[in-house]
């Protein structure tokens, strides 16, 4: 395999005779970066790209590289939290595999391989990812250091105690239940409802929710289709009352017709007395005008 000049001078011979992507101790950087939605704690690898902890609003952080070049090759690759190599007594923690795929973010860890990752770090630990060239196959480690860890990791973690508590696909689609043959929303649900419109305004992208009633099928047709479109309406008011534009609103109401789960008793009649919550993103020029629909009929 044929490598430019500028990165062959950043290739290390590991012992294994692998080639190792590390930037040198006196150039090594950690980078705070983010907003309320993502915070990521990034160390610039010289002639690789990037190694990153990310931890979006509502999760907790992963860990990953990005690598404009693509120099891994499918497959599943090993994670290290490494010894440092003046600490010989100590060995090597193996946090397990991750899958390897296509594109410049081959592999997004786990939660779990992450926190261990950063624990490592605050003990000047080097997380490392060891695997296959993309082309010829050979063998490859990818290698950060701790140096100058200590302060980035406090602005990282200044930037995560600032995130929303969610993000969007955790709310993107959420269901509102409410209690017996109520259409008033109970504590439970005016919390849903407070951590959607807390998201909302701080994304200004989202700009249609379409809210679906639902009933149980404890009533007849016409009661419980009635009790669907109230339930449906009872979360449209606390929308607006809460500044959302009722333009952006979309309203539908189903009666017993499309139930979460099997009507089959208290604790599954209990689920299917709801109201969907769904949220898009649309050009302005298509949002949709407010709509009172009655699918049942």
């Amino acid at each position: 395999m044929r490598l430019r000049p500028l990165i062959l001078a950043c290739l290390l011979a590991s012992p294994a005779n692998a080639l190792t992507f590390q930037t040198r101790l006196e150039r090594v950087e950690w980078q705070v970066e983010g907003d309320q939605f993502e915070c990521r704690l990034v160390q610039p690898i010289a002639g690789f790209g990037r190694g990153e902890f990310v931890r979006r609003a509502g999760e907790e952080p992963i860990f990953r590289l990005n690598s404009p070049e693509r120099w891994l090759g499918a497959g599943s690759a090993t994670l290290l939290a490494a010894a440092a190599p003046w600490q010989p007594a100590r060995s090597d923690i193996n946090l397990g595999v991750v899958t390897v795929g296509d594109g410049d973010i081959p592999f997004n860890s786990s939660y779990l391989q992450a926190g261990r990752l950063l624990s490592g770090l605050l003990d000047g630990r080097s997380p490392v990812v060891r695997h296959r060239t993309l082309h010829g196959g050979e063998a490859l480690e990818v290698r950060l250091l701790p140096a100058r860890f200590g302060k980035a990791y406090e602005d990282f973690r200044g930037c995560t105690a600032k995130l929303l508590p969610v993000n969007f696909d955790q709310i993107r689609k959420t269901q509102i239940g409410f209690p017996s043959s109520d259409v008033t929303l109970d504590a439970r649900g005016q919390a849903k409802l407070d951590i959607i419109l807390q998201y909302l305004k701080a994304d200004p992208t989202v700009n249609r929710i379409q809210l679906d009633g639902h009933s149980d099928n404890s009533g007849n047709r016409l009661s419980n289709r009635d009790l669907s479109r109230r339930r449906a309406l009872a979360v449209e008011e606390y929308l607006l009352a809460n500044g959302v534009p009722k333009e952006q609103i979309t309203l539908r109401f189903h009666g017993e017709r499309y139930p979460l789960v099997p009507n089959r008793d208290a604790a599954s009649r209990a689920k299917n007395r709801r109201v969907g919550l769904s949220l898009y993103r649309e050009p302005a020029s298509t949002t949709a005008a407010v709509e009172r629909v009655d699918s049942s009929s």
